[in-house]
């Protein structure tokens, strides 16, 4: 129970806070010691197989669940929708509106749901709340699922209105019978919070499963940290890695990172080392701190690639800056070449974008304010800013 209360305790915080980020603790890297059993970490797809064993890449714990905004889009199931989204997408904000308008006043629940997205992101009108609520509403009452999924994150946020989280938890699952996989989402961090709901793991677990089998990669991720850790369901680390790769497929940074742990070990999937480094360099590559740490480790080791030092250092730099240091890692920084060392630092300086100073000259990193850690959007299905 304490690990259920911990995970809890974690998604209640997150539920409600926008901008969160999610962060991963790491154990360091054993140092000298002889190879053991490998780790266990996130895995994905199974079948071990044995393998030569190697020193094995550290375990991270569960990332926190990501946090909560209110952006959700309305999925076009008619011609007439089809118009109104077309603009919208294009950019067109003007002609979006009055045409969700005269569709909305014809009673479409979905340009009225336009029609909140309109007025709660300020696109092409003055931001509105309470219109947008308004326009939520009515779409809601309409039976649209993706209206009352808006709604229910406004009345969460207390935009629009005052926070009302029972009217929330009303609205999501009447928008989670309707087949919205974000809805079954956000219900499932509220039975495992324990808040607004009695917690109850097992229920959080099967509207994750809806969820995820609809293809939301931020519920394919959690519910694969349930079969990990047996929260919920029974352990099983096929299952997690299976959720985790497609979770990775689908972009998501945290589950790039989990699966490339379990590739790396082979913890529920074959072991292929040169793939999990292949994915630790695409997740390091958008910015997150645990896959620059790992990295780092596995190039200056030579594990699954062929060594190399100057990139890992690189890496290991670049981490630092965002509070993933690795104290191993800096003693053997300290014993590099100084022309190995002034490589790794020029390229750790040109990955940050720093302005070389007489300190960094020196060999010592600009100082960088901690960025926060990327978090996967708690809902992004809205349909990207058009570019100009």
């Amino acid at each position: 129970m304490k690990r259920v209360a911990a995970i809890s305790c974690l998604a209640g915080a997150l539920l409600v806070a926008t901008g969160a980020a999610a962060q991963t603790t790491i154990a360091p890297p054993a140092a000298k010691s002889e190879p053991k059993a490998e780790p266990k970490s996130e895995a994905k797809k199974a079948q071990p197989h044995a393998v030569t064993k190697k020193p094995a890449l550290p375990e991270t714990r569960p990332t926190p669940l990501p946090a909560a905004t209110a952006t959700p889009a309305p999925v076009p199931d008619n011609p007439n929708v089809d118009l109104v989204y077309g603009a919208f997408q294009r950019g067109e904000y003007k002609t979006a509106f009055n045409l969700a308008t005269q569709r909305a006043q014809a009673g479409d629940p979905k340009a009225m749901t336009m029609l909140g997205e309109i007025f709660a992101n300020g696109f092409g009108v003055k931001r509105d709340y309470a219109k947008a609520a308004e326009w939520y509403k009515r779409a809601s009452d309409g039976g649209d699922r993706e209206g009352m999924f808006a709604l229910a994150m406004m009345r969460i946020a207390g935009r629009g209105g005052p926070v009302d989280k029972q009217d929330a938890v009303r609205l999501l699952a009447s928008a989670a019978k309707l087949g919205e996989p974000k809805a079954a989402y956000n219900l499932a961090l509220l039975y495992l919070d324990g808040q607004t709901l009695p917690q109850d793991v097992k229920r959080s677990a099967e509207l994750l499963r809806e969820a995820a089998d609809a293809g939301n990669a931020e519920a394919q991720y959690a519910l694969a940290t349930f079969y990990k850790e047996g929260t919920g369901v029974e352990k099983d680390p096929e299952k997690a890695a299976r959720l985790l790769q497609a979770a990775a497929l689908a972009d998501n940074v945290d589950a790039e990172v989990e699966y490339a742990i379990a590739l790396f070990n082979g913890t529920g999937t074959p072991r292929n080392q040169p793939a999990a480094v292949a994915l630790l360099r695409k997740a390091a590559r958008q910015n997150s701190p645990i896959a620059q740490n790992r990295l780092a480790f596995v190039l200056i080791r030579g594990m699954g690639v062929p060594m190399d030092k100057v990139e890992g250092f690189k890496w290991h730099l670049v981490a630092k800056t965002a509070g993933k240091g690795d104290p191993e890692l800096d003693a053997e920084f300290a014993k590099l070449g100084p022309e190995d060392r002034a490589k790794a630092e020029a390229l750790a300086h040109h990955w940050l974008g720093d302005t070389l100073d007489a300190t960094a000259r020196k060999g010592q990193p600009v100082p960088q304010a901690p960025a926060p850690y990327p978090a996967v959007p708690f809902i992004n299905t809205f349909p990207p800013t058009p570019k100009r």
